[in-house]
């Protein structure tokens, strides 16, 4: 009852990871779980956002960040809460995933233009945050 009340703001991560013409994609193994979405997280108490899309980089596809850019940032809402999204653009130190399964149930390349579907709603509003060609 207090988070509905309260409605607290959240902050948050998301990442568009690339390797050219595909970026990662992932179905986690909570809330929506047919939906895919980009690989992201929780900001802390704290944690500056760029430290915090590292970390979950880190432990959610055991992958490096290079090239980390700054993508611009979405106000998303749903479960009762606001949260700012964080978003970033980078390239992973491999194309290797090491899933954490506990998060992760299935990561997948596809290219940005042909994205895995059904899309979840974050993931199409992050990868409007791309410059068209």
């Amino acid at each position: 009852m207090w988070w509905f009340v309260r409605r607290p703001h959240t902050q948050g991560v998301k990442c568009i990871i690339g390797d050219g013409e595909r970026v990662i994609f992932v179905r986690h193994t909570y809330g929506n779980r047919r939906t895919w979405e980009l690989p992201g997280g929780g900001v802390r108490r704290g944690e500056p956002p760029e430290a915090t899309v590292r970390r979950e980089m880190r432990e959610e596809l055991g992958v490096e960040l290079h090239e980390l850019r700054a993508a611009g940032a979405i106000e998303v809402g749903g479960h009762g809460k606001h949260t700012l999204l964080h978003c970033f653009a980078a390239r992973a130190s491999t194309t290797d995933l090491r899933l954490a399964r506990a998060e992760i149930a299935e990561a997948r390349w596809a290219p940005v233009t042909a994205p895995p579907r059904p899309l979840g709603p974050h993931a199409a509003a992050v990868l409007d945050l791309l410059p068209r060609a």
